[in-house]
């Protein structure tokens, strides 16, 4: 019996993404030799396979390992189950080195811990797993993880050391979340799921974006333009200016809800014109027409795409030329007293130095940007603790607005666990929507938990928190679904799609629920709009049927020398050990396949994948 195999190709565009798939039809007839061309083209065209929903088919999901890569992953995560190594991982790491000295200790980390859940040490040693990633349908998301091996006492003099003169003060003042203490300085401290960097000189930022900027090499040239990198904003500067940014967005919410009178602090949501903001300055005796006012209400940041009277205010200060280095903090961030009428600053300005300190973050943030835009690869800002958030997610969008106006480069990552989380998404959504540019972002539930609520509760101010796991997963897909119907508005519309949304993370009703809504929905793979991640050496019974049958799926690849990574292992073990009902299924998997594996005599299995990622 032959094979008669017609084809023909589609093209499939979004913004200025596009790729041509190859369509195939087989259909069977006894009387036709399919010709020799043709066998090589079907033997060539990429496999798809059907999605199995309960993530249960260890062969498909599985197939991609070799054997001995199974029976590893089994060992690590069962180790990982075990109170006793996990809790004690750090002595025991530090015997092993005094006992088997540095050569044996490499080679054994190497085939266990860090060869299941670290790429490689560089560049050119992460490549061949990056290409059979890419073979059995899964992109990489590169992170170098290298990290300072810091103790407590010295995360504790870095802090103090990178205080600002504005924090040298011992009084909080009214807004205590968004000041430094010495007790929460190492931010490593309260099973932190996250890379922790601390500040130790302007040098060693400039060192981090080098980094960075080959980690963004790293993806050019391993992932044909289809990955991205990560990266930190406390890596690339002063976390306390973050923070000092952080405390100005709060008051300027507090001084906004008190000029205008309204219930909420939310500028955007409010759709406030310059008129209306000048005519209730003057209803608290404001003279709008005092040249310095008048010219401060010039520069705030309005909608300007917009025709009067439909032009609405964004942002009470032009954060635009903030980021792009047109002002400085001290300059930008005043407001008329509402009692004197005189322009005042709405915080204790920085010094000169440390002025220049915050241009020097943004100006490595912009070297990064322009390389990522350059090379045609995707960025992904990282979220950090909730007294950093408001000021990285404000720069961020202003990066989103600068860089994204031809294609998503700069991602913005959102914690579902803060009680704001679907607000911000929908302010940002708004925000992108009025000034045009392509939003993505990437959802996770969040990796600061028990050190943010300790915090909260230790200082004194609201816990930013969701109470329950319940309550943030409910967060997550009410985020998601509006990101969703949004993507689907502008599908229906025929408008060029501007969002993306990354779903991250490891739970597998989640995922469940996000495929369901697609299909609910009529958003198809192949729109590009929606894609999945997890990190490597985890989930692999969810990425890689996922990536199997046609959907867009990341893993989060780390990569750095041994040494430098044992943090971040450490930080996964801990991470296994707290999910043991999820890793549980994992290792049931895991057996399961072995055994079969076992059975079938394929001790020396070559995964060898023939799948093309969307």
């Amino acid at each position: 019996m032959a094979v008669l195999f017609r084809s023909s190709f589609v093209k499939i565009n979004f913004g200025e993404y596009s790729c041509t798939l190859w369509n195939s039809n087989l259909r069977l007839k006894s009387s036709t030799v399919l010709p020799q061309n043709q066998l090589h083209k079907a033997e060539n065209t990429p496999q798809r396979d059907p999605l199995d929903l309960s993530f249960e088919n260890t062969k498909d999901a599985f197939k991609s390992k070799t054997t001995w890569e199974l029976f590893r992953a089994f060992l690590v995560l069962k180790l990982s189950t075990y109170s006793y190594l996990v809790e004690n991982h750090e002595k025991l790491i530090a015997q092993g080195k005094k006992i088997l000295g540095p050569s044996l200790f490499k080679f054994l980390m190497k085939h266990t811990f860090y060869g299941h859940f670290v790429a490689g040490e560089d560049a050119k040693s992460i490549k061949p797993l990056l290409d059979r990633l890419r073979s059995f349908g899964v992109k990489s998301i590169l992170d170098y993880s290298a990290e300072e091996d810091m103790s407590e006492d010295q995360a504790k003099e870095a802090m103090k050391k990178a205080k600002l003169s504005s924090q040298a003060t011992s009084d909080p003042g009214e807004l205590k979340k968004y000041k430094p203490y010495e007790k929460f300085a190492d931010r490593r401290k309260y099973r932190v799921k996250a890379r922790t960097y601390f500040y130790l000189s302007e040098a060693q930022c400039e060192k981090n974006m080098v980094t960075f900027l080959k980690s963004i090499d790293a993806v050019a040239g391993s992932t044909a333009s289809t990955g991205f990198a990560a990266i930190k904003l406390t890596a690339l500067g002063r976390p306390q200016l973050l923070m000092q940014l952080s405390e100005v967005i709060a008051r300027t919410r507090k001084y906004f809800k008190e000029v205008t009178g309204v219930a909420s602090e939310n500028m955007v949501a409010q759709q406030v014109t310059p008129s209306t903001f000048a005519t209730k300055l003057e209803y608290h005796k404001i003279k709008t027409d005092n040249e310095e006012v008048k010219k401060w209400l010039q520069n705030m940041d309005y909608d300007r795409k917009g025709v009067l009277p439909s032009v609405l205010l964004m942002n009470m200060f032009c954060w635009s030329g903030l980021v792009d280095l047109n002002f400085v903090m001290s300059d930008l961030f005043k407001v008329p007293n509402l009692q004197s009428g005189r322009m005042e600053p709405i915080i204790t300005a920085l010094n000169p130095d440390e002025e220049e300190m915050f241009q020097n973050m943004m100006r490595r943030l912009h070297h990064i940007a322009q390389n990522a835009r350059e090379k045609d690869v995707r960025v992904m800002i990282d979220a950090e603790q909730s007294y950093f958030q408001p000021a990285i997610n404000r720069i961020t969008m202003e990066m989103m607005r600068k860089y994204n106006k031809k294609k998503a480069i700069i991602f913005n990552t959102y914690q579902c666990y803060l009680k704001e989380a679907y607000n911000n998404v929908v302010l940002d959504l708004e925000l992108a929507r009025r000034q045009g540019f392509f939003f993505g972002a990437k959802l996770v539930r969040g990796a600061y938990m028990e050190q943010e609520r300790i915090r909260a509760q230790e200082v004194g101010y609201e816990d930013p928190i969701n109470p329950t796991y319940g309550v943030t997963s409910e967060m997550y897909h009410k985020t998601l679904s509006e990101m969703l119907r949004q993507i689907v508005e502008d599908i229906q519309a025929g408008n060029e799609k501007r969002i993306g949304v990354m779903v991250a993370t490891h739970n597998e009703d989640t995922i469940r629920f996000a495929v369901k809504k697609m299909e609910e929905l009529g958003i198809k793979p192949e729109h590009k709009v929606v894609c999945f991640g997890q990190l490597l050496g985890m989930c692999d019974q969810v990425s890689f049927l996922l990536g199997q049958a046609g959907y867009s799926v990341y893993k989060y690849v780390p990569y750095g020398p041994i040494d430098e990574v044992l943090p971040y292992l450490s930080r996964r073990a801990l991470e296994n050990h707290s999910l043991l009902t999820k890793v549980d299924k994992e290792l049931r998997l895991l057996r399961k396949e072995l055994l079969l594996r076992i059975a079938q005599g394929k001790f020396f299995y070559k995964p060898k994948g023939n799948y093309l990622p969307i």
